[in-house]
Formats: structure tokens, C-alpha cells, sequence
């Protein structure tokens, strides 16, 4: 299997967490003597909000050849399985709730395998070796004792020897756009609102290829090419950087406005 020399992370985890991760990972590297950089795509990832971590993933997988380790898990220390998808030039590591499916199946699914405990001991052995002291397996953090350590397995070419093979029908799917059109009304979902607050949706531009503007919750958004298209504090709608509709207002917060995380109706204006 192919190696990896980088490993990149998603979460909702903030501040503290995802820097234990990464020792567990790099306690990991050392005992498999394999060197790979940590990028930090995001740790903001609302709370418990999976399909969120699935939008980021999706549009952030295609920039490196990497193992992607995405973890929001509100089913942590169940019966859930936790899953390594190997893809074609890429390997997904995560919990198996949808998280990782529609960056995976963009990157052409070749095998999964379900990961139990056995990379903990691993883990568990490692820091061990290094500084002579015992851990236990968390039933709450599984990023820490699961993902880290069979995410360094995976850019190592070697998790083959701690998974058992499942079929693509055993794991849980998202459709992350799963928006309803009809005439000029739609059925919607606001992913997250970005730290400008601006509300980034799930529907695609080419929904939008006639459309002058957007109405919803009594405010009309009109489609501009620029940010500078408007005055300031005014709303307006653009095809962002994921080519997707976002609802903002300039220098402003759309999710001021009542625009927050959820399923939402809007108007088609031609």
C-alpha cells in the first residue's frame, strides 16, 4: 500500500483536543519511522454537526495527496464502526457517519477497512516505548485513541494489518447536496455561517445561472460578482469559494439576520 507524508485534520474538537491528537499521532510516526507534516484544515467545526465536517472535507481533500482524518463524532464509544476508506491517491480515516462518503466516493473508493482496537494497542505500546507510562482506551475520545493512531498507520502503508475489509453498502452515506428545486422556489440547507457570518449553502451555481436575486425571511439578497458590488451593511448573494450560493451582508452577519446552520426555503429571483 502507498505511504504518505502528509495528514490532514478536521473537528469540532477547538482549542485543547486536536494538539493531543497530534502527539498520539507523532508518538505513533516515531514507532513507525515514518515522517509525515500535520495540516489543520479546521477544529471549528460546530459541534456535533457531521454534515458540516463532510462539506469541509469534500472541499478541501483535492489539495494534496494525504491521509484525512475527519472527526465530528456525536456517537463517540458506540457501535459505530470506525472506518479507513483507501481511495485512489488518497486514504479517509473517521468515524463511519456519513463524514467521510462524499470526499471518499469523489476520490474513487478502492477499499474500506473497519479498524477496531488493535490500533489503540498500538498506540498504547508506543507511548510505552517512549515514556515508560500506561493509558487506557477513552469511551469519549476516540479521536485521540483511534483516528490519531490509525491515521499514522495509514500514512505509514501498513493499516491493511489492522483492518478487516467491509463492503461500501456496510457504511453510512450523506448527500451533502441534497437541495429541492422547484419552479423558482427551493428547499435548501445552510452548511455553517464562516466567522464573518456569512451563510454558506449546499446549493450548487449552476442552480443559479438566470437568478438576479434571492428572497428569504423577508430579505432580498441580490446575485453580485463582487463583495464591492454593494454598499456596506447591505446584503447580497455570490457564488463563494466552495461554487456554492452564500447569503451575506457586507461587513455585516447574515446569521444576525435569523441566517443560521439548518434546512431553509428561498426564493428564485429572475
Amino acid at each position: 500500500m502507498m505511504t504518505f507524508n502528509t495528514i490532514t485534520l478536521i473537528t469540532d474538537f477547538g482549542d485543547y483536543y486536536p494538539g493531543v491528537v497530534k502527539c498520539a499521532i507523532k508518538s505513533c510516526l516515531k514507532c513507525l519511522k515514518h515522517e509525515a507534516t500535520i495540516i489543520d484544515i479546521s477544529h471549528e467545526v460546530e459541534p456535533f454537526n457531521v454534515y458540516h465536517g463532510a462539506f469541509l472535507l469534500f472541499n478541501s481533500w483535492k489539495y494534496i495527496k494525504a491521509v484525512h482524518c475527519a472527526v465530528v463524532d456525536p456517537t463517540v464509544g458506540s457501535e459505530r464502526k470506525a472506518i479507513v476508506v483507501v481511495c485512489k491517491n488518497s486514504i479517509f480515516v473517521g468515524p463511519d457517519n456519513g463524514i467521510l462518503y462524499p470526499a471518499a466516493k469523489e476520490a474513487e473508493i478502492v477499499k474500506i477497512l473497519e479498524v477496531k482496537d488493535n490500533v489503540f494497542d498500538f498506540l498504547k505500546e508506543c507511548i510505552r516505548t517512549h515514556t515508560n507510562k500506561n493509558v487506557t482506551l477513552s469511551t469519549t475520545f476516540h479521536g485521540r485513541d483511534i483516528f490519531a493512531p490509525a491515521s499514522a498507520i495509514a500514512s505509514a502503508g501498513k493499516i491493511e494489518k489492522f483492518g478487516c475489509e467491509i463492503e461500501e453498502d456496510e457504511i453510512t452515506k450523506i448527500d451533502l447536496f441534497n437541495f429541492k428545486v422547484k419552479n423558482d422556489k427551493v428547499k435548501c440547507r445552510i452548511v455553517f455561517n464562516d466567522r464573518f457570518g456569512n451563510a454558506i449553502t449546499n446549493l450548487k451555481s449552476e442552480v443559479l445561472q438566470d437568478v438576479v436575486g434571492i428572497e428569504v425571511k423577508g430579505i432580498y439578497f441580490p446575485m453580485v460578482n463582487r463583495i464591492t458590488d454593494v454598499d456596506i451593511k447591505e446584503p447580497f448573494a455570490i457564488i463563494g469559494s466552495f461554487s456554492t450560493l452564500e447569503l451575506c451582508i457586507r461587513e455585516g452577519s447574515a446569521k444576525d439576520a435569523g441566517l443560521k446552520t439548518g434546512e431553509i426555503k428561498i426564493k428564485l429571483v429572475r
